[in-house]
């Protein structure tokens, strides 16, 4: 069985494009096209399935039409409209150098002076110039931290850990809200 640790999100099937069972990927990471990936997990209804790629082509910058095997009618995508994309972790090709924001999503974020772990990132907002982890602390409350590539000093993947050079202060910023 795939645990959600094992893949990270990339994106999200849209609407069946034309009749032969062709799905809109609107993707935020385009690993499936940089590395020799046969296959793509969805969350269908929950549970994380496997499906294997037939063919795709790029509609955009973020936007690629698929067919996965064996759906091949409109009436058959149709059901994966909705369904969130994973990627498998080990087939990726990034390393401590080269990873997406996409990616860091369930790793530990550790304050570097400290030691101490902030929390478990749960999402990061690049939606501005000013990217941000958010991170969950084992009392379920929600840290909002720069995601500055100046601050943070290491990625360990096999730990699944961020070592960052937290400000002095933002912890405390955080429990004002």
């Amino acid at each position: 069985m795939i645990q959600q640790g094992d893949v990270y999100k990339i994106g999200r099937l849209g609407k069946p494009h034309g009749i032969h069972g062709e799905l809109s990927l609107q993707f935020s990471d385009d690993v499936f096209d940089r590395t020799d990936a046969d296959y793509l997990i969805l969350d269908v209804d929950g549970i994380l399935v496997p499906f294997y790629i037939d063919e795709y082509r790029f509609r955009s910058n973020e936007t690629a039409l698929i067919t996965f095997c064996d759906i091949n009618s409109q009436e058959k995508a149709r059901r994966f409209t909705g369904c969130d994309v994973y990627f498998p972790r080990h087939l990726s090709d990034s390393n401590e150098q080269n990873i997406s924001w996409a990616e860091l999503i369930g790793y530990a974020l550790t304050d570097e002076i400290t030691d101490r772990e902030i929390g478990i990132i749960r999402s990061v907002d690049d939606s501005t110039i000013n990217i941000l982890f958010e991170a969950e602390d084992e009392q379920g409350k929600n840290h909002l931290i720069p995601a500055s590539t100046d601050l943070i000093t290491g990625i360990d993947s096999q730990r699944k850990e961020i070592r960052i050079n937290l400000p002095e202060g933002i912890l405390d910023l955080n429990e004002s809200k």
